[in-house]
């Protein structure tokens, strides 16, 4: 399956409905996926730093590093593959440039979030995140970046843990309305 082959067949999954994407944080775990019969992979930004690095998921893998490790999954597998794309590495020109790099690596999408930098992982606290407006521009830079329209877009919100759920529910709108293919609304409580 060709990689815009495998953009278009995520996206084809995801009309059908709900899909479950395995993190996967190496390519032989992405693999091993993929016989177990997955549709579609995650790529794991704490695997990666983890299992490669042996580093905290506190954004300390560059752009190069994601593309590279990312793509080596993408490349390793016949099925979609998304990545963690922690805060975009930068400003609404970083995240134009992540978006091309993520792309021409192989994968089909990726999910960008709204955190400060340095950081944090998803799950603990001491979180930040940036201006609504920062967001929304990064959101419009990703789109208006990206070569295949099949790519995927996908905007993180850690609102909830940091100014409560009816503002993360607010920001996933704005994030939706700025063009993000869907939304990943981080660390939900019941």
């Amino acid at each position: 399956m060709t990689k815009n082959n495998k953009a278009a067949r995520l996206r084809e999954l995801i009309a059908k409905g709900a899909i479950m994407l395995p993190g996967v944080p190496n390519a032989a775990m992405a693999r091993q996926a993929e016989r177990l019969g997955f549709d579609a992979v995650y790529v794991s930004g704490a695997g990666m730093a983890n299992a490669t690095a042996g580093v905290p998921d506190i954004g300390l893998l560059t752009l190069s590093e994601v593309a590279q490790l990312a793509g080596y999954i993408a490349k390793a597998i016949d099925i979609p593959a998304i990545v963690d794309a922690d805060t975009g590495f930068g400003g609404a020109e970083n995240v134009a440039r992540t978006i091309r790099e993520l792309e021409g690596a192989g994968l089909v999408g990726c999910h960008i979030e709204d955190q400060e930098f340095p950081k944090r992982c998803g799950h603990l606290a001491g979180k930040s995140i940036v201006d609504l407006e920062e967001m929304v521009g990064k959101i419009k830079a990703a789109v208006a970046s990206r070569h295949d329209p099949d790519f995927m877009i996908i905007a993180r919100t850690d609102a909830r843990a940091v100014e409560g759920f009816d503002r993360a529910v607010e920001r996933a709108g704005e994030y939706l309305a700025a063009g993000a293919d869907a939304i990943f609304p981080e660390a939900l409580q019941t």
